[in-house]
């Protein structure tokens, strides 16, 4: 093959391969269009009941949450979902975790009538300060369409290994609202601790 004719072919050859990477590129773009504004308007977090647990960042403290609806078993580390509830992560502190961050989710199926419990429990902690403060979150939605509305924050203090607080008690109506003057907090036991 001559010069003339090696260049002829580079050239092409390249003039095809950037067409290819031109042509991927548009395609990408039509597939997977960018998000509209009222397509991500809507969206709102999962579960009707939302309960958040944090503890302060980089604290090697594995701090439970435990969380109990009516007519169900509690759910938490080592029973990780129920009839109602859901743990979204045992945390376990510094342990297996990428992030500084120290917190727990869960989130319900639904908004039955009755008591629910919100426990926390300090089940390890490595070089902890006592006490330790455990920030407590709950949001309800009565309608899956609709944004969660703020129902309690409360703050506690686990104060020695091993202890479990009652954070919350409260009660929902059937329409998933809250039964006014309901929420309390009681400083019990939820259930035994189980080893892990």
């Amino acid at each position: 093959m001559d010069e003339e004719t090696l260049t002829v072919w580079l050239d092409t050859a390249l003039l095809m391969l950037g067409g290819f990477v031109l042509m991927t590129t548009l395609m990408m773009t039509v597939m997977n269009p960018p998000a509209k504004a009222s397509e991500t308007d809507g969206v709102t977090a999962p579960g009707n009941v939302t309960v958040e647990t944090q503890w302060p960042d980089k604290l090697d403290a594995d701090v439970d949450l435990w969380v109990q609806a009516p007519g169900d078993v509690p759910v938490g580390y080592s029973n990780k979902s129920g009839k109602v509830f859901d743990l979204l992560r045992d945390d376990l502190g510094m342990a297996q975790d990428m992030t500084d961050s120290n917190h727990e989710v869960a989130y319900s199926r639904g908004a039955p009538a009755g008591e629910y419990v919100v426990n926390v429990h300090m089940y390890r902690g490595v070089n902890v300060t006592y006490p330790v403060p455990v920030r407590i979150t709950v949001n309800v939605k009565s309608d899956s369409t609709k944004s969660s509305t703020p129902l309690a924050t409360t703050t506690v203090q686990l104060r020695k290994p091993n202890q479990e607080l009652t954070a919350l008690r409260f009660r929902l109506d059937s329409t998933g609202q809250l039964v006014p003057g309901s929420i309390n907090s009681i400083f019990k036991p939820l259930r035994v601790a189980a080893s892990r």
